[in-house]
């Protein structure tokens, strides 16, 4: 699988903009502040109907301008797609693919599989839960729609209910209506808590062998998934919690408040790793990531790395590129020096200088 081109209209800095990449390594140079991430960004959200910085559609949409549009043409086994997205201030995203428009814009996902690594990722291991959540649940959402159906639905249901413990402090006689709410809570609870399981063990398959490599084997990662309950007591706590829930006027009990811990020999790395234990097992985390996607789509992922090379150590970019030979990637940074020096194989070279690009 490789995305062929893109074309933006009205997207961030650009204008207009169109660019074909290589099946190899494409590197987008410039200065800072030039929309280099700004096209990563406009893959990533032509794949994952989302900004990987959470920017709202309404934010990505040019100044000047009421409406954005996003082209891809991707190449997947032979076949081509056209995925066009048609962003509005101030109504809901339209998608459509290969000129049929999508009922949900969820039913785009799996199509193109992406793996974003950005320098904030740098620090997944060393930050707070939400954002490890956040890793888990994309991966998944590209990767398995009957886990996507059971996040939306968890979600929904949990903002639902959580609008009723606010209501109820007017109304105390809804509280009758939360045991309903709390039934299909754990329905779709007990799902995402089964799959994450599941991914965990699958992560793990891949991400012991290439932290041995990167730490000259000196290290060994295990990821553990810490769910905030399990199946077997969940009904139980929810039951438990209720009357904490009403006073807090929030949920307290589930999968959102799950966490995922990284463990070397018996320290957990979280709170105890150094500084360059914790970079490397996130740069670990996203090449399991990478490798997963391999297996379980017999295909491989489009590569987004945004500015990370010059976060990372010449061993260690090293032993990056040497990871993702074979697979289209898109790379960000200020300068070539990197490349050059170390004689990285490049395909295709773009400079951008606010909002244009040479080199196509």
């Amino acid at each position: 699988m490789f995305i062929k081109s893109l074309e933006l209209m009205n997207f961030r800095n650009y204008e207009f903009l169109e660019i074909k990449f290589s099946q190899g390594t494409n590197i987008l140079y410039g200065d800072n502040a030039q929309g280099k991430t700004n096209m990563l960004e406009a893959i990533y959200l032509c794949a994952t109907t989302k900004s990987h910085k959470g920017s709202k559609d309404r934010d990505v949409i040019r100044f000047d301008a009421q409406e954005a549009h996003l082209r891809t043409y991707l190449d997947k086994d032979a076949i081509q797609y056209k995925i066009d997205m048609h962003l509005r201030k101030n109504r809901s995203k339209g998608i459509a693919i290969d000129g049929q428009k999508l009922k949900k814009a969820a039913d785009l996902l799996g199509l193109l599989n992406v793996v974003f690594f950005s320098p904030e990722d740098l620090g997944i291991i060393k930050n707070g839960p939400a954002e490890r959540r956040r890793f888990v649940d994309m991966e998944l959402c590209q990767l398995d729609h009957v886990y996507l159906h059971s996040l939306n639905q968890y979600h929904k249901i949990i903002n639902q209910r959580n609008k009723l413990l606010k209501d109820m402090q007017w109304k105390p006689q809804l509280k009758d209506t939360l045991e309903i709410w709390d039934t299909q809570l754990i329905s779709f609870g007990i799902q995402m808590i089964e799959r994450r399981k599941v991914f965990v063990e699958q992560l793990n398959q891949m991400i012991s062998e290439i932290h041995k490599s990167l730490s000259g084997n000196r290290e060994e990662l295990l990821i553990q998934y810490e769910p905030d309950v399990s199946p077997e007591n969940y009904e139980a706590a929810m039951e438990s919690s209720r009357e904490k829930d009403i006073r807090l006027k929030q949920t307290s009990v589930g999968p959102h408040r799950d966490d995922f811990s990284f463990q070397i020999g018996q320290v957990d790395i979280r709170k105890f790793g150094s500084q360059g234990q914790q970079r490397t097992a996130a740069l670990s985390l996203k090449l399991a990531e990478i490798e997963l996607v391999k297996k379980m789509t017999k295909d491989s992922p489009v590569l987004l790395l945004d500015d990370v090379l010059s976060e990372l150590d010449s061993k260690r970019q090293k032993l990056l590129l040497e990871h993702i030979g074979g697979i289209q990637t898109v790379i960000t940074c200020t300068g070539l020096d990197e490349f050059v020096n170390n004689r990285f194989e490049i395909d295709r070279v773009f400079k951008v200088v606010e909002g244009s690009i040479e080199g196509v």
